[in-house]
């Protein structure tokens, strides 16, 4: 049985999905662009600001699922250009306590929006 998790306090989908499933104690967040939900707009600054805008929103699904980044077990990060990778990481290493999730990283040619980073997430309960 799958159940939605939507909150207010991140982005709305801009297409046809929803921010994060939760199945069997497993859930999967759709990629999080770094659009402030109070705004609509991309925080000011770079990768690293894109980040950590990113993060909040991951954090605010997972709240709204009763979990914190320590449920994360794999991340996925996208960017449009891989010569963000270390503005990207810098912030990354940051947001997690104890041990990291396992991760994958790649450039790609373009994301929604403009966007320099996006985040996706799968948590365990």
């Amino acid at each position: 049985m799958k159940k939605i998790i939507s909150t207010n306090n991140a982005p709305a989908a801009i297409g046809p999905y929803s921010q994060a499933i939760e199945v069997n104690g497993i859930v999967f967040l759709s990629g999080q662009l770094p659009i402030d939900p109070a705004t609509g707009d991309f925080p000011e600054g770079g990768a690293k600001e894109q980040t950590e805008q990113c993060f909040k929103n991951i954090k605010a699904i997972l709240a709204e699922a009763g979990l914190t980044t320590d449920n994360i077990v794999k991340t996925t990060v996208l960017l449009n250009d891989i010569a963000h990778f270390g503005a990207m990481n810098e912030v990354y290493a940051t947001q997690f306590s104890g041990t990291f999730p396992a991760r994958s990283a790649f450039a790609v040619k373009d994301l929604p929006k403009g966007a320099l980073v996006e985040i996706e997430v799968i948590a365990a309960k």
